[in-house]
């Protein structure tokens, strides 16, 4: 299972410049930066790091009186944040006196009992920080940035990685984790109960019901099975602000955390293109994947070939896939739900597969006999030896040559073909990088580790 990674939550006033820490703490512009207050109408997140400890950023659009629906959503997403976050960051202006609407962050924070830090930002603008001033509000530990020229984030983070939990292995480190994951209403919390065999998520036919990722352990042949239903996820366009959007980016969390993902779609409703898209968030996040059709009981036109047709249209749609497999259940009759549980295992055991060095020499050696690599510009690939990766929960492959970055993308997708036919590999991606022999050290460098 992967590391569950903290959460840190940026909370505060409207232009007191949380997206502007935001931004400076991941050194790059994530969220939109104004003048004007209120820019930031829903949450933006990114994954972050500092001294190799990775964690979530949340910022969250800034607090106001809820005079309207609209704002009461910003409300209720901005408590959310506050109540998923393994740390609270208030952040408030040092240029400005303490508000009331700082005295109600400050008060919200504390409330969930999480480390809270009190973040004076802005500090540019005056010639002394008046802390004593900002001690009122409770919090105890005061941290002074000015995000804009870059100004104590080095301390806040020195201070946050000294608060967050270590990202930590699960009690039982060989516990597999399968987060359910799909557009809303495609029955993954029926799926979930189906899997559990018994109550554990709210089940309803209005879209959205299931904010929360619900999580439960459970047993099959002696392996703890960790099963994660999460909210589904909407198209860009249609995510509404407020709870919702603060649910997809759980969603985005569980597939993170998850070994496996099961991408649901319903089988009234298929040829969605945003089911595509989970699917490649699965792909290319290095997860498992299993396609599932669900509500096949409902189905009104099954005959014998309808499934089969089915099948073949569904390969046609997600080519970019290939490799995992598709699965029709009924979360009502229960079909085909013990088969999800023992898929899951082999896809296990097949990410975990190890292949000897002589075993895959011998393997590259035949293929590139059998189909050896166009060139580009006059320049032919040569390709040499490969090694696999051993600490990557992916099947990862590293081949070393020269001219390799003249490898057409048609032969990668061959050369992965051929390994699949030859080790199998069903249901998870196979990473496959080209290392120039001269120009690295022996065993390359993994993009991978560089994207960690």
């Amino acid at each position: 299972m992967n590391k569950k990674l903290p959460i840190v939550a940026i909370v505060g006033r409207a232009n007191v410049g949380k997206s502007s820490l935001f931004n400076a703490i991941l050194n790059r512009r994530e969220a939109i930066v104004a003048r004007e207050p209120g820019t930031t109408r829903d949450s933006v997140s990114a994954k972050a790091s500092f001294r190799h400890q990775d964690f979530w950023l949340v910022d969250t659009a800034g607090i106001k009186d809820p005079v309207d629906d609209f704002e009461f959503t910003i409300q209720e997403q901005i408590a959310q944040a506050a109540d998923t976050a393994d740390v609270i960051w208030v952040v408030v202006e040092a240029d400005v006196p303490v508000l009331d609407e700082d005295r109600r962050v400050a008060r919200m924070a504390l409330k969930t009992t999480k480390p809270v830090v009190l973040v004076i930002n802005k500090i540019d603008k005056v010639k002394k920080v008046e802390v004593d001033l900002y001690k009122r509000l409770g919090i105890s530990d005061i941290q002074k940035t000015s995000a804009i020229n870059n100004r104590g984030i080095n301390d806040l983070l020195e201070d946050l990685i000294a608060q967050i939990p270590k990202a930590s292995e699960p009690d039982n480190p060989d516990r597999l984790t399968v987060a359910i994951v799909g557009r809303p209403n495609v029955g993954k919390s029926n799926l979930f109960n189906a899997m559990l065999k018994k109550q554990q998520a709210i089940v309803s036919d209005r879209a959205g019901t299931t904010r929360d990722t619900n999580r439960s352990i459970i047993k099959y042949k002696g392996r703890e099975i960790e099963l994660l239903d999460t909210a589904g996820i909407r198209r860009n366009g249609k995510i509404k602000v407020g709870v919702e959007r603060f649910s997809v980016i759980r969603a985005l969390y569980a597939i993170d955390q998850a070994d496996i993902c099961l991408v649901l779609m319903d089988v009234n409703e298929l040829n969605v293109q945003l089911d595509q898209k989970i699917a490649g968030m699965v792909k290319e996040a290095g997860k498992g994947l299993i396609l599932i059709v669900s509500k096949w009981d409902a189905y009104e036109d099954k005959d014998p070939y309808s499934r089969d047709q089915i099948a073949k249209e569904i390969a046609a749609e997600f080519e970019f896939v290939p490799w995992a497999p598709l699965v029709f259940t009924s979360s009502i009759t229960g079909q085909n739900v013990t088969r999800i549980f023992d898929l899951a295992l082999e896809i296990d055991k097949t990410r975990q597969t190890r292949i000897a060095t002589k075993d895959l020499n011998n393997w590259l050696r035949q293929a590139v006999l059998g189909h050896p690599p166009a060139g580009l510009k006059n320049r032919s690939p040569k390709l040499n030896y490969m090694v696999q990766e051993t600490d990557n929960p992916i099947p990862a492959f590293k081949i070393f040559g020269s001219s390799t970055k003249f490898v057409h993308w048609s032969y990668r997708r061959y050369l992965e073909t051929r390994l699949r036919q030859a080790y199998g590999f069903n249901g998870t991606p196979v990473q496959l990088w080209f290392i120039e022999k001269h120009t690295a050290h022996k065993h390359g460098v993994s993009p991978t580790k560089e994207a960690s």
